[in-house]
């Protein structure tokens, strides 16, 4: 006779999915495939089951999002449902504006905490997060979905077997043309490009940049960083011209602990001219990579050419033409739903989980001094939080 498997039911209140990114990575990516797939398999015996609630300020957004994907319970009561015993888990992709004082309530209520990044408009509110879920002796996790691109999963797994020799170079370039919304619709909402509304592409992508720098490279020491606007007027939904208020690009220099010199140019006002929307190019004394979000390209010092500098003639050598295409030697799944499969993991079996409110922290302490650079032209050092 088979053993009936323990079921652990998790209650997951969902706040702010009617977004782009909680709406599509979060939800339809990430828990409802698990949920269909009939939970989250721990070993035979053991499965986890997400339980959602949907929530957020616009009903009707609500409603439509409850029918698209058939999960039908659903509030805009937000406050009440914090107090709702039945569910452990608050997840919040709301605006960055909105999510601080939403998560010190989720806090204070008891719940665990899952949640999109920035954390915070300020380290210092973000290193309140933390403290208060620490006393609290609450979980707490903080999306790190790049580190499961495969791109950046193969490129770690080069580094971790010396393919590299010592590394002192990367060079990322992140970024596409997101138009102003007039003749041609916007892919990004106007509050990215409002200040006033937590906007800015530093807050949204240095933040990203940390965790990845942190955890394939190295410790981040110091850096300097120049940010421009250089889309000045964009457009609402409606066609309603405003002030594009937040930088659209930024320009940065990042030494690591380990003396690697990072660059980094993120812009959402470029025209893109090479293999994807993010590429990042690590070289070294034994052999160089090209990571994109799915693919990785290496040359190793033995394939390396010979160029010699000649503007007087044609180009003989063909530069892509020495790299080689890394094999896959596995599948790769949705970096979001790997991510939620492992803070489930770490909510019931308490398996380890380093993505925290302190490591989230972190994130916004690098965009915060980022912006300080910026706005004084200077090199800052970059302190361990505690």
């Amino acid at each position: 006779m088979n053993k009936e498997k323990r079921v652990y039911d998790v209650g997951i209140i969902m706040n702010g999915v009617t977004g782009r990114m909680g709406k599509n990575q979060h939800l339809i990516r990430s828990l409802l495939p698990i949920i269909n797939d009939g939970g989250l398999n721990l070993n035979e015996n053991e499965v986890i089951m997400p339980r959602i609630i949907l929530t957020g300020r616009n009903a009707a957004r609500l409603e439509k999002l409850s029918k698209e994907t058939g999960v039908k319970d659903w509030t805009t009561d937000v406050d009440s449902l914090i107090q709702n015993n039945d569910y452990q888990v608050y997840f919040d992709a709301q605006t960055t504006e909105m999510r601080y004082a939403s998560l010190k309530k989720a806090i204070a209520a008891g719940k665990h905490i899952y949640c999109e990044k920035p954390v915070a408009m300020s380290t210092t509110e973000a290193l309140e997060l933390y403290h208060l879920a620490k006393d609290a002796g609450i979980k707490h996790g903080v999306v790190a979905d790049k580190l499961w691109l495969p791109g950046l999963f193969k490129l770690k797994k080069l580094i971790d077997r010396g393919f590299f020799g010592e590394i002192f170079a990367v060079k990322a370039d992140f970024g596409y043309w997101v138009f102003e919304g007039d003749s041609v619709p916007s892919q990004r909402p106007s509050w990215n490009y409002k200040k006033e509304e937590g906007g800015g592409i530093i807050l949204d992508m240095f933040c990203h940049w940390r965790y990845v720098l942190d955890n394939i490279f190295s410790g981040v020491r110091s850096l300097t960083c120049l940010d421009k606007t250089h889309i000045k007027e964009r457009y609402e939904d409606d066609g309603t011209p405003y002030k594009a208020t937040a930088e659209d690009a930024a320009y940065s220099i990042i030494e690591l602990d380990n003396g690697i010199v990072v660059q980094i140019n993120s812009s959402w006002s470029t025209r893109v001219r090479r293999d994807d929307l993010l590429v990042m190019q690590v070289d070294g004394t034994k052999g160089s990579a090209v990571a994109g979000l799915r693919d990785v390209w290496m040359q190793e010092y033995s394939a390396t050419p010979r160029p010699v500098w000649n503007p007087d003639i044609e180009q003989p050598l063909v530069f892509y033409d020495n790299w080689i295409k890394m094999p896959a030697h596995q599948e790769y799944g949705n970096a979001f739903k790997i991510q939620w499969e492992l803070f489930l993991r770490h909510l019931v079996k308490d398996e380890p989980f380093r993505w925290d409110l302190l490591e989230a922290a972190k994130g916004v302490q690098l965009a915060e001094l980022a912006i300080e650079s910026t706005q004084k032209r200077i090199w800052v050092n970059v302190p361990e939080l505690k």
